[in-house]
Formats: C-alpha cells, sequence, structure tokens
C-alpha cells in the first residue's frame, strides 16, 4: 500500500550529509525543495539522475528550490560521488532507512530472481509552505528533471 504524502506536511527528517553538514527540514524552511530518493551512488541511473538535477541547478535555484539526494549510501560514499560528479547540492545518507520509511519509498524488487528490499527511485517536491506539492514514483530516469523543473515553475 502506497502512502500518499501530495498535499501533506513533509514528513521531519534529519541526517548527515556531503560537507560536514548535518540537514533537516528546518534548514530549508521558505524554500521550496525537491528531495529525490536513489538506490545507490555511482551506479548508472543514478549518476545520470544526479547529472540531470546538477545540470538544472541553477535553473531550480531560479526558482527558490533546493534539491537534496537521499539513499542508504554512506557519507563516505556520497562524499566520492558527489565530488566526482561536481552536484552542487547535498546529499543525505540513511543508513538505517528511517527517512526512506518516513516516505514510503522502500519497496519490495526482484533481480535475477531475488527478492528483495530497496529504494524507489522517487522524488519529492516541498513547497515553501512545508506541505508535499507532488510526488514521483517508480521513476524512470529519461525526462524526469524536466518535469519536476516544471512542476516547481507551476508552485
Amino acid at each position: 500500500m502506497d502512502k500518499q504524502l501530495e498535499g501533506k506536511k513533509c514528513p521531519d527528517f534529519s541526517g548527515d550529509c556531503t560537507s560536514n553538514k548535518n540537514l533537516s527540514f528546518d534548514d530549508f524552511k521558505g524554500k521550496n525543495l525537491v528531495i529525490y530518493f536513489y538506490p545507490k551512488d555511482s551506479t548508472p541511473g543514478c549518476t545520470t539522475e544526479g547529472q540531470d538535477f546538477r545540470d538544472n541547478y541553477k535553473e531550480f535555484q531560479k526558482y527558490n528550490t533546493e534539491i537534496l539526494g537521499v539513499s542508504r549510501d554512506s557519507v563516505k560514499s556520497h562524499e566520492n560521488f558527489k565530488q566526482k560528479q561536481s552536484f552542487p547540492f547535498e546529499l543525505l545518507s540513511d543508513p538505517d532507512e528511517k527517512m526512506c520509511k518516513s516516505f514510503d519509498v522502500m519497496k519490495l524488487k526482484s533481480m535475477y530472481g531475488k527478492e528483495y528490499v530497496g529504494v524507489d527511485r522517487s522524488t519529492f517536491l516541498i513547497a515553501s509552505d512545508g506541505k508535499v506539492a507532488k510526488e514521483w514514483r517508480s521513476v524512470k530516469v529519461k525526462g524526469h528533471v524536466a518535469e519536476v523543473l516544471e512542476a516547481v515553475k507551476l508552485l
């Protein structure tokens, strides 16, 4: 059962991030926030998605919008990924899946016939009033960032 968050207050969160930061929901007050959950640092789909957000970052900034990437990888892994890809935004480490669970992005997946629970690539757009304006689940990377940017422009 999917937990619909659209129209609801953004779940509270905090966690260790790149740049030696610990970020929480309160750090983004008065701004729009795009939180994107992705399965794993430095894998093809996740790299492409991050690069798309990076390449459009200035455009998001024009609309008072910050970007935050989240996965279960360690901060050290995030630092390498961020540095290698020159991401201008922070990546939050969620090793205990607390944030993943509050946004309901942990899903049963299957690879090579084996079932496992993993992160369902999902993006949430939180408006400056703290409410989830839009959510995308089971995201296909191609064209996704452009779609998110269009939604930001409509806020």
